[in-house]
């Protein structure tokens, strides 16, 4: 594996050329009106060194788009179930074949460690496996009984809405992207994918492969650009958006939807805390805090951000783990190889972000007890792990989302007190309980105010469950992905009563007052035999 050393200069894997960077961009729907904007140039972020260009569309290309993808999706959805799983079949081989290119494509854009990398390429594959196995159960329509028994009955329908936006994001742009065009497809739907220009490679590779394995041309499109320059004409001209961002952006994005009544499903920011309680085992609460804390280089929107530790185990907690992220620490690099255990932040800016929020703190009077400097020796954007105590609510850290290698420390002798620190924010997207007593732990994480809690572990035994919906609450978001609801959330219920005989409706030849009293009877009949 080539490893990157040289700022500035690009030493890309043997997979990545010329031809492959070219013919992936060129999959972008740009310049259909004539008018060509300035392409965005990506860059490796290991070194700063750009490997191409990528262009940018305007509203007019955006509106293009998704007629293309409409018109594809007529053909797309009169095809049975069963025809449009296949394609996923053979998806889900090639995503398994071509996994250290996928790899490859997203350490370009987000310089994250190979582990992590070959982690977010397997995400698709599972969400495609598990659609494979239930969609055709959760499409099929269902017979339902009507208003009276033998004379009437209902079919409910899901029908795929039409054309669905993608908004994905560029931390996990690769899984999130495709694991979220997948139910979407599946169900019917066309896409039009807008990944973030960062990252787009390694989704237009995606897509390129979802043609290979024989989806409709025409039926996927990307278009790339800034979000108030592409999303306001993509968000009107579709029938369903699914975004994965800030807060911020979300609730713009759904402003948005709710004037174009269109549905949307948003996974938002999180402040996510982690308790551990008196009872832990600390030889699995570390590597699973460092993990949890530290994996992706931070840049996770379930990764912890706090840390709430018994008194019992406080000392002995912060001991180890600021030695075990020390450790992690020292294996930093910018490398296509899996000995790095930890990567670059996505970008200088974002570098920059994560420090000024931890110099904020400094400032203020945390303590930093390991990190809190920047590494431009390995590369432009790299971080320390780093973890902080002392943090008190008016330092930005406290309670604004940093999304990086960054975590609070807090101490705790009263788990109430634990409990109302952790849902004292107004973010609800993970959480994680730790303690050798599972009914404990699970009494515990009934009462935290998170869309998923997990038990003994950070966040992957939540995320990994494809068979359950995964989603936020408060301000972390609306909707959620995974499960049947994932499924089903990009269909349209279609309800169709049929009415074999007459019999509740008013009669001519009945007085009202007759016709009141027969149906009184009729329903508490139906109820005393529990018909209806």
């Amino acid at each position: 594996m080539e490893t990157t050393t040289q700022s500035g200069a690009t030493t890309l894997p043997p997979r990545i050329t010329k031809t492959l960077i070219d013919r992936l961009t060129a999959m972008v729907t740009a310049g259909t009106a004539g008018e060509k904007r300035e392409p965005f140039e990506m860059i490796e972020v290991y070194t700063g060194g750009v490997v191409g260009e990528l262009p940018q569309s305007s509203p007019e290309d955006v509106v293009a788009a998704v007629a293309q993808a409409r018109a594809a999706q007529r053909e797309w959805a009169s095809w049975s179930v069963d025809r449009r799983v296949a394609v996923f079949q053979r998806w889900h081989e090639l995503l398994l074949t071509e996994i250290e290119t996928i790899a490859d494509l997203i350490q370009i854009g987000c310089g994250k460690a190979r582990r992590m990398a070959i982690e977010e390429a397997c995400d698709p594959a599972m969400v495609a496996s598990h659609y494979i196995k239930t969609a055709k159960r959760v499409l099929k329509p269902v017979q339902r009984g009507g208003y009276m028994p033998v004379i009437s009955a209902s079919t409910e329908q899901h029908r795929p809405k039409g054309v669905v936006a993608v908004i994905a994001p560029w931390n996990f742009p690769f899984a999130i992207a495709m694991s979220d065009s997948t139910p979407a497809l599946i169900a019917g739907n066309g896409v039009v994918l807008k990944p973030d220009n960062k990252t787009a490679l390694c989704t237009l590779f995606g897509v390129e492969l979802l043609y290979q394995a024989g989806l409709p041309r025409g039926l996927m499109q990307v278009v790339c650009g800034g979000g108030p320059d592409v999303g306001p004409t993509l968000i009107e001209s579709s029938d369903y958006v699914m975004f994965t961002g800030s807060t911020a952006t979300g609730r713009t994005i759904g402003e948005l939807a709710g004037r174009n009544l269109i549905g949307c499903s948003l996974e938002l920011g999180g402040k996510n805390p982690m308790l551990v309680l008196d009872d832990a085992n600390l030889d699995d609460v570390i590597p699973g805090a460092v993990f949890a804390v530290f994996g992706n280089t931070g840049q996770a929107c379930m990764h912890i951000e706090r840390i709430y530790v018994h008194d019992k185990v406080y000392d002995e907690f912060v001991r180890r783990f600021v030695a075990a992220a020390e450790e992690l620490g020292a294996t930093a690099g910018a490398s296509y190889g899996t000995d790095p255990e930890i990567g670059s932040l996505v970008s200088v800016d974002h570098m920059e972000k994560v420090a000024s929020h931890v110099e904020d703190a400094r400032v203020k009077g945390a303590t930093v007890l390991t990190g809190g400097k920047a590494r431009p020796d390995l590369g432009p954007a790299f971080y320390e792990p780093t973890i902080l105590t002392g943090v008190t609510p008016e330092m930005t850290h406290a309670t604004m989302e940093t999304f990086g290698p960054v975590v609070t420390v807090y101490r705790f002798s009263d788990e109430n007190d634990a409990v109302e620190q952790a849902n004292a924010t107004t973010y609800g997207l993970n959480a994680s309980v730790w303690s050798r007593d599972l009914a404990h732990a699970k009494r515990i994480a009934d009462r935290i105010e998170a869309g998923n809690v997990n038990v003994n572990d950070g966040f992957v035994v939540s995320y990994s469950s494809k068979m359950t919906p995964s989603g936020g609450i408060k301000q972390s978001g609306v909707g959620s992905r995974h499960g049947d609801s994932g499924l089903l959330k990009y269909t349209d219920t279609v309800h169709i009563g049929v009415q074999k005989r007459q019999v509740m409706a008013a009669r001519a030849a009945m007085p009202w007052a007759k016709q009141l009293r027969t149906t009184l009877l009729t329903l508490r009949m139906m109820r005393k035999l529990g018909i209806r």
